[in-house]
């Protein structure tokens, strides 16, 4: 049966496929529990196209100061250089019950032959975490550089995410700090080389969480 609707989905023109993938997105905002946890860098280091929009399930996975598993949506959109956008939410378990987020990153230096890609990430987060509410501003500034691996090119990037969170319950302030590397790129197979594969892993520096993110992008 899959197989099958593999077969029609694929014979179908590719506006009504990006349409159907658009429609299927929005199904899932609206029909999924508020569950959700983990954030990520995402797709900002590879090199996109402008008005480019990617649209990519995030497995997510935290192994410190609230562990837990789960899944995420995550949407991307260049609409100019410098910029790269992004929002997205998830479901999961754990003490972290509840995270909405969105991002822009600003590239203050491009990827060019041996000057690596520079650029600051601000993000917005609203999260339930150990049930209490939290509004989380945040910056991440990123190193990234792309290199040949077996033939395959792929960008490697290290960031240092930090953010200050506002408790609604007693409206104080925390900050907290992570370090995060990870490594974005084509996925090496000829069928599936229009996919874009993404993995994460993240380490508290200062009342954070570590965690790992793995994540396959669908360019529309």
């Amino acid at each position: 049966m899959g197989l099958l609707f593999a077969r029609k989905y694929g014979d179908l023109p590719k506006e009504i496929r990006v349409n159907n993938l658009k429609c299927l997105l929005l199904v899932l905002v609206f029909s999924l529990p508020s569950l959700s946890f983990a954030y990520g860098i995402g797709y900002a280091s590879y090199p996109l196209q402008e008005k480019q929009l990617l649209l990519a399930p995030e497995f997510v996975g935290l192994f410190s100061n609230g562990a837990g598993a789960g899944i995420q949506g995550r949407v991307t959109f260049k609409p100019n250089q410098p910029f790269v956008v992004e929002g997205g939410f998830g479901v999961g378990t754990g003490d972290r019950p509840v995270r909405i987020f969105t991002g822009v990153d600003y590239e203050i230096f491009p990827d060019y032959d041996n000057q690596p890609r520079v650029s600051v990430k601000g993000s917005y987060e609203y999260a339930r975490e150990f049930k209490q509410g939290i509004n989380i501003l945040g910056v991440a500034p990123t190193i990234s550089k792309g290199f040949l691996f077996w033939g395959h090119k792929a960008y490697p990037y290290f960031a240092i995410p930090f953010a200050l969170g506002l408790h609604d319950a007693t409206k104080t302030y925390q900050s907290r700090l992570n370090m995060t590397v990870g490594i974005a790129g084509n996925i090496p197979m000829q069928s599936q080389g229009h996919l874009i594969g993404n993995a994460e892993m993240t380490v508290s520096l200062k009342d954070g969480y570590g965690g790992f993110l793995l994540s396959v992008a669908y360019p529309l």
